[in-house]
């Protein structure tokens, strides 16, 4: 079994940072992309952020400049920092890991959300 579990949410005023973080643990051969999603009510998850094994990121346009995301491979932990927030930037942030069990399986993993409340 692996888990992903998150921290760094919690209430800033509109401008200031956040910094989000993800640490995978359990049975673990590899890591390949791990991402960062959010969600409001009502609304489907979307994707804020995506880095590969190898550093390769990608963005939604809404958060690019903004947000920066990033990985240690060898502490199977990613970060997502969080500049300029925005009232819109209001969710539950998820993280995201496809992780290698074994020699012949992988599975998509993912946290359990941190909310991120900006005001306005």
């Amino acid at each position: 079994q692996v888990q992903l579990v998150e921290s760094g949410g919690g209430l800033v005023q509109a401008g200031g940072s956040l910094r989000l973080s993800c640490t995978a643990s359990g049975t673990i051969f590899k890591i390949y992309d791990m991402g960062w999603y959010r969600q409001i009510p009502g609304k489907q998850r979307e994707l804020v952020a995506r880095i590969t094994r190898d550093d390769i990121t990608n963005y939604a346009d809404s958060v690019k400049g903004r947000f920066t995301v990033s990985r240690d491979n060898g502490k199977h932990t990613q970060w997502l920092q969080m500049n300029s927030l925005k009232p819109d930037d209001t969710a539950v942030y998820y993280c995201n890991a496809n992780v290698q069990i074994n020699w012949a399986r992988q599975v998509d993993v993912w946290g359990q959300g941190t909310q991120v409340t900006v005001s306005s």
